[in-house]
């Protein structure tokens, strides 16, 4: 099963420029490390180029050491919980940052004024390795059409290189104990004349094409240069061509220059424009927006930058490349349109925005129970095309969570995560594991920092196992930020975080349509086991009293009744004596008319031997008429 886990997630680290990728790294550098140890000759100072590769390098050592610690230190599920709780989040404030991040975030407003001026967030990207391999394939092909362009001339004068015998003839001659001017100049009387006849019926030609002039003179001086080369003599024999060459092309490029005077003098325009050029003023800087606030010159705009150099750990660079890898895959992804587009609401029970945590940040809860519903799981994950529109559900989910963030220096700009594993399908589920995996990449590179904390509830034995696989590929803020709670302690870990108006219902809370809000607090306490608890309502003036109450797993007696001031008053049962079980109403909401000062008695009996966990919450309203 490690092994499975390794291999998966190393394609994603290979992808991916988070965190996550020192980690893996860091888990295989310690292996290098003990095999090198043997050698004690130090390696050789690389050159300047390699140096950003070394640092990196010891870098992800030194997180792996804490990484390997830190196991062995959390050995229970309590450990974690309380490590989690350590976390706390950094100031958004510009003036409340250190000098350090300060400067690393003045340092990147700067790479990307850089950037927006040469417009290279909008500039295609360069070529992939498959592009690059087409270019040379595309350069073969221009070279062979070139090449046959090169042969066109060659296979017209194949006519002409029938006249080479002629020349051995010429060359036999040459070799008698005649004299050889006179054969020379005959050979070459008849080239010339040869030659005339060729450019004459040239010229006619250009007549109708006057750009082949040149072409003719090449082709007339290549054969005389044919004949020239028979001769062994050489020496009047090139003369005699020399002459030759200038009395016919003498006339012929006098004939060619007023043709390519037409081609010549549009070529000047250009010119002309390109020197106009440098005096044109240059584009105007490009607008990129992310999740509606522009990069720069925003006051939002220094919170956007924050959470991309946290991620990094305020390194610069690596912030910069950060960003534009994820404004290039915005636009790939179409996030604008995504938000437009309507993809159903079959999955609005299974990931769904409810309340605040006590801090104000919204909390979003992840149903994975809900996929037991094979109809569910099918329409989701049965296919590569299925698992892409639930990703692109789930992006387009917290794009609009995101939208609502207040990204001032001041604002709530993160949300809590609450993953409900109830009978969850588990690992076992391959469509809901490539899913996940696939959204945690995508999440990690394109939405740091967006997480305040992750609290997953009501978790199973073999996902603390999982956990424990996949710790050592996580960076000890992401794992800082997790809290893990079982099944009996769910809804009070969710109540240290989260007020219990605002939890839901059916994880414990009161939170629920009715006459109630989250504007109406709660009282929470504890009840011991073998014992009774009474709550009092007191009451001035008449009005109808109205009130909630709920016994977490119930299991006890309940009575209320109403309570005069005045000492002739009688007291009025308001509700018998029952007993509550677990599979009742999980809250008791009721009101009650009130036509004196007095007060309401609630008497809750624990009479089992665990502790029980009371919340109620009560309101007042006027007697209508």
């Amino acid at each position: 099963m490690a092994e499975e886990t390794q291999k998966a997630a190393t394609p994603e680290a290979q992808t991916s420029t988070t965190t996550t990728e020192e980690v893996v790294a860091a888990e295989e550098k310690p292996a290098v490390i003990e095999k090198e140890t043997p050698a004690p000759v130090p390696e050789p100072e690389p050159v300047a180029s390699e140096k950003p590769a070394v640092v990196e390098e010891a870098d992800a050592v030194g997180e792996g050491a804490v990484e390997e610690e830190k196991p062995k230190e959390e050995t229970t599920g309590e450990v974690k919980i309380t490590q989690s709780v350590s976390f706390k989040e950094e100031t958004n404030v510009v003036g409340e940052l250190p000098e350090a991040q300060k400067k690393a975030l003045d340092d990147l407003k700067q790479l990307i004024q850089e950037a927006l001026k040469k417009h290279e967030f909008t500039t295609p990207s360069p070529p992939t390795p498959k592009e690059e391999e087409k270019k040379p394939a595309e350069t073969e092909k221009v070279e062979v059409k070139e090449a046959e362009k090169t042969e066109a001339p060659s296979a017209s004068e194949e006519p002409k290189t029938e006249e080479e015998p002629k020349a051995t003839e010429a060359e036999t001659e040459a070799s008698t104990p005649s004299p050889p001017p006179p054969v020379v100049e005959e050979k070459v009387e008849v080239k010339e004349e040869k030659v005339e006849e060729k450019v004459e019926e040239k010229e006619e030609e250009k007549k109708v094409e006057p750009s082949a002039a040149a072409e003719t003179v090449v082709a007339a001086a290549t054969e005389v240069e044919k004949v020239a080369a028979v001769d062994e003599d050489g020496a009047k024999t090139v003369e005699a061509i020399e002459e030759t060459i200038v009395a016919v092309s003498a006339p012929t490029t006098e004939e060619a220059a007023p043709a390519a005077e037409p081609e010549t003098a549009p070529a000047e325009e250009p010119k002309k424009e390109e020197e106009a050029a440098p005096d044109a003023p240059p584009p105007p800087p490009e607008e990129v927006f992310i999740w509606g606030i522009p990069l720069l010159g925003d006051e939002r705009s220094d919170v956007i930058l924050l959470k991309f150099l946290r991620a990094r750990d305020f390194k610069v660079k690596d912030a910069f490349t950060m960003i534009k890898n994820t404004v290039k895959w915005r636009k790939e992804f179409g996030i604008d349109a995504l938000l437009e587009e309507a993809l159903g609401t079959e999955l609005e029970n299974v990931v769904f925005t409810h309340g605040v945590d006590k801090e104000g940040h919204p909390v979003c809860y992840n149903v994975y129970g809900a996929f037991q519903d094979k109809e569910l799981y099918q329409n989701c994950f049965a296919s590569e095309e299925k698992r892409a529109k639930f990703l692109k559900w789930r992006i387009q989910f917290l794009e609009k969570s995101i939208r609502k963030l207040d990204f001032s220096p001041s604002g709530i700009c993160t949300i809590v995560q609450v993953s409900d594993l109830k009978n969850s399908p588990g690992p076992a589920k391959s469509g809901l594991r490539q899913a996940t995996n696939q959204a945690l990449s995508l999440l990690q590179d394109n939405y740091p920092e967006f997480v305040a904390k992750n609290v997953f509830i009501n978790v199973p034995w073999w996902y603390l196992t999982f956990n424990k696989m996949i710790s050592p590929f996580l960076t000890q803020r992401t794992k800082s930020k997790f809290v893990f709670a079982g099944l009996s302690k769910s809804t009070e870990t969710l109540f240290k975080y989260i007020a219990p108006e605002e939890v839901p219902v059916q994880y414990g809370g009161l939170s629920r349509d009715g006459e109630f809000t989250v504007a109406d607090s709660a009282t929470d306490v504890t009840i011991k086991p073998a014992s009774k608890h009474t709550v009092v309502f007191p009451v001035s003036e008449a009005c109808i009293l109205a009130w909630e109450l709920r016994v977490l797993g119930w299991d006890v007696s309940y009575e209320a009744e109403f309570v005069p001031s005045t000492e002739d008053g009688y007291t009025v049962i308001v509700s018998k004596t029952r007993k509550v079980t677990a599979t009742d109403e999980p809250v008791i909401s009721d009101t009650f008319k009130i036509g004196e000062p007095g007060k309401v008695v609630f008497t809750i009996d624990n009479q089992t031997s665990k502790k029980k966990k009371l919340l109620y919450r009560s309101k007042t309203k006027p007697i209508s008429e």
